[in-house]
């Protein structure tokens, strides 16, 4: 009976993916990994010093005094926003040549003659990938904990934070991983899932300036609280608004997970979290893309 569970753990049948191991093995292997890591690693510190070099010397001028809250939340939030930038910026390069590689190698019809489940292989691909974007997120939490050293942020928040930046790369992983299967051409796959990538950024932001209008005039006619939700929806469609929306309702209610607003005619309604709305919402959006991208893998496969 429990070699039966053992079988089915799930970490256990990942681990043993033959893809997984393959793609592990030669992503660590050579010295780009280790290079991307230490320019990684090198932007945020250089980031976190300009950030706290100009801090100093500003309340210096302005007050005298140093405000270390304040300059424990102003790191924390450059380096949260760096490591976004980042891991938007570094996850397409390394899931859109997942299966255009194989493609562009000629070895693809080699690796099929495996006889491997698509889904084993999608799977092996994007958790192989996010391996390493979890490795990359892994190494700038020490740089995270120095704002606790400061004060001004809680330990919730980096978590939250972090796992809104874990869910960005998984999401964007995945729209890698469909567009390497289905174009065979990794520029391609690249641009492709960039152009994604800043549609998610800008829509949600031209969503946002068209409804305000409209918001203001809901104040009057009784709909703010319509106007409320979808704007809270808009809001946890791009992972910037997400952190910005979080970090603030955190800072003034403390409360992880729901929030208090109270409308124009003086009622309180209770909503969750733009963090877990976000979370859901691209962690379903993942699931939806790797079964589609699993389905168009078949379909060619099958031609």
């Amino acid at each position: 009976m429990l070699n039966a569970i053992s079988h089915l753990n799930p970490l256990r049948v990942v681990i043993r993916n033959p893809v997984v191991l393959k793609e592990l093995r030669g992503r660590m292997r050579g010295a780009r990994a280790f290079v991307v890591l230490t320019i990684y690693l090198g932007l945020v510190i250089f980031f976190m010093a300009l950030t706290y070099a100009t801090q100093i010397a500003d309340q210096s001028v302005t007050s005298g005094e140093l405000d270390g809250g304040e300059i424990g939340r102003l790191l924390f939030t450059v380096v949260i926003y760096v490591e976004l930038f980042l891991v938007m910026f570094i996850t397409p390069t390394v899931t859109t040549n997942a299966i255009s590689g194989e493609h562009e190698r000629q070895t693809y019809d080699l690796l099929r003659t495996t006889l491997l489940p698509e889904r084993s292989l999608v799977g092996g691909k994007l958790f192989s990938a996010l391996a390493y974007i979890m490795l990359l997120l892994l190494a700038t939490i020490p740089l995270q904990s120095i704002a606790l050293v400061f004060g001004g942020v809680a330990l919730n928040e980096i978590i939250v934070l972090q796992l809104v930046l874990l869910m960005t790369a998984v999401f964007f992983g995945a729209v890698g991983i469909y567009f390497s299967a289905v174009t065979r051409r990794t520029l391609r796959a690249n641009m492709l899932t960039y152009v994604v990538m800043i549609a998610i950024i800008i829509f949600p932001v031209i969503l946002l300036l068209i409804a305000e209008p409209l918001f203001n005039s809901g104040l009057s006619s009784g709909t703010e609280l319509p106007f409320l939700i979808v704007g809270g929806i808009v809001v946890a469609i791009n992972p910037a608004a997400t952190m910005i929306a979080t970090q603030q309702l955190l800072q003034e209610q403390q409360s992880l997970w729901l929030f208090e607003s109270t409308l124009d005619n003086g009622t309180t309604v209770t909503l969750p979290m733009p963090w877990i709305v976000f979370t859901l919402f691209y962690l379903v959006m993942t699931v939806i893309i790797f079964v589609i991208t699993t389905l168009r893998l078949k379909r060619i496969d099958q031609v």
